[in-house]
């Protein structure tokens, strides 16, 4: 049976600010290496907060990737969920809150809300100025793209590994 709930990965951070921009590092792996159905979008928020709201209109599920401040070693991999992310995001423990506890608290005014939410978050070890993440983060990309994985398939979506010939070419 085909999953009919519309259903959205959102990478977020700033790809100049190292650790900051995990989340669309972990997007764009996700976008390069894996097949998803049609009801699921693959959404880059960079750092968009409230302009991210049309994206989240409509759907059931929302999947948060992002770089957040659970005051642990880095390169943690931790999990918020559903109404605890505004709180947690408003709480000044995630590294990138600007824009986003806006844009869900607006969300929640026009009652757009996803019916469910889930922020996978991996603690950043530096945000200086720079496009390369830290060795801590890099190391630690594809147990956060593997939790991601874990989370869509308890959601009932069937992602594939794309074949060696269907990647892309990144020389």
């Amino acid at each position: 049976m085909e999953n009919s709930l519309k259903i959205a990965v959102l990478g977020l951070g700033n790809i100049l600010l190292e650790d900051d921009g995990v989340g669309v590092h972990a997007l764009n792996k996700l976008k390069d290496e894996y097949e998803f159905p049609d009801n699921v979008s693959l959404i880059d928020g960079g750092t968009k907060g409230l302009d991210l709201l049309p994206f989240i209109e409509d759907l059931d599920k929302i999947l948060i990737i992002d770089a957040a401040n659970f005051k642990k070693e880095p390169g943690t991999i931790d999990t918020v969920e559903g109404d605890k992310i505004p709180a947690f995001l408003s709480s000044k423990l995630s590294v990138h809150q600007i824009g986003l506890p806006d844009m869900l608290f607006a969300a929640k005014l026009m009652d757009i809300t996803p019916s469910e939410m889930f922020l996978i978050g991996i603690q950043p070890k530096t945000m200086g100025t720079a496009l390369e993440m830290s060795d801590e983060i890099k190391n630690q990309l594809q147990s956060l793209i593997d939790r991601a994985l874990l989370k869509l398939k308890d959601w009932g979506v069937n992602v594939t590994k794309k074949t060696a010939s269907s990647l892309p070419d990144h020389q």
